[in-house]
């Protein structure tokens, strides 16, 4: 049995795809290496685990503290938290700071991919500019719960698209399942024989009636969650809560 097991959750987590598989050395960026001297004040012979972003997790040890930190590899593994299955979670655009709290649990939950998605009925409706700010937050939310939770990738959180747009980014090898108020399938009624589901989940307001119809004309399923109304924040943690449980994951 390997070094790396369940107790090295215990151990800091770091990413980094600076890799020399050759002298078997891996360093960290500056802006991590910070992280580790200033806030965790590690020490050289101090254990990590160092992800490389591609689902691999190393087992290191601590050998140079410097403006790049240098940790030798002592073991390399499989990332154990990625699920089989690739969820990519489409969020219509709620207001105020809630697409952060849904980034951060839906990164925690296995969701390979965030995307923003401006529907008829959202509240906030950021320009550009704006939308460009919250994107460098939304992304360091997705890499600090990636950390956190032990996941082998970090999740990208894309930039805000156009309903209609959303709707025509699954593709034919991909199952998209919609979340109505209004009515669909429970969850366990349905048959995942794809390695690729797409998430919608709606706003504060929810769909409009015309939205879905274009969904399903798209090749989209609708799903329920149940009779209580979920607040947009709650049903996409609930769904891809169950999404994982069904796909044993």
């Amino acid at each position: 049995m390997g070094i790396i097991n369940k107790e090295s959750w215990r151990f800091p987590r770091f990413f980094s795809n600076i890799i020399d598989k050759d002298s078997r050395e891996i360093q960290l960026d500056i802006d991590e290496s910070k992280h580790l001297k200033n806030s965790l004040r590690m020490r050289v012979g101090d254990f990590a685990i160092v992800c490389d972003m591609n689902k691999n997790d190393y087992l290191c040890k601590l050998i140079n503290i410097d403006e790049n930190c240098t940790f030798e590899i002592i073991e390399k593994r499989l990332n154990q938290a990625e699920p089989n299955v690739k969820i990519r979670l489409f969020q219509a655009m709620p207001k105020g700071d809630k697409m952060e709290f849904i980034i951060q649990k839906a990164v925690e939950l296995g969701a390979c991919e965030i995307i923003p998605v401006m529907t008829s009925r959202c509240i906030s409706r950021p320009d550009k500019k704006s939308m460009q700010k919250k994107l460098i937050r939304y992304n360091r939310i997705s890499y600090e719960a990636a950390k956190q939770c032990g996941r082998g990738i970090i999740p990208e959180v894309h930039d805000l698209v156009e309903y209609k747009n959303a709707i025509s980014m699954i593709k034919d090898e991909s199952m998209g399942i919609i979340f109505y108020e209004c009515g669909g399938e429970k969850l366990n009624n349905f048959k995942f024989s794809s390695e690729y589901i797409n998430v919608f989940i709606g706003s504060e307001g929810g769909f409009s009636k015309s939205e879905i119809d274009f969904a399903i004309e798209n090749g989209w399923k609708t799903a329920t969650l149940g009779n209580r109304i979920l607040r947009c924040e709650t049903a996409p943690v609930a769904a891809l809560a169950i999404l994982m449980n069904l796909t044993e994951n």
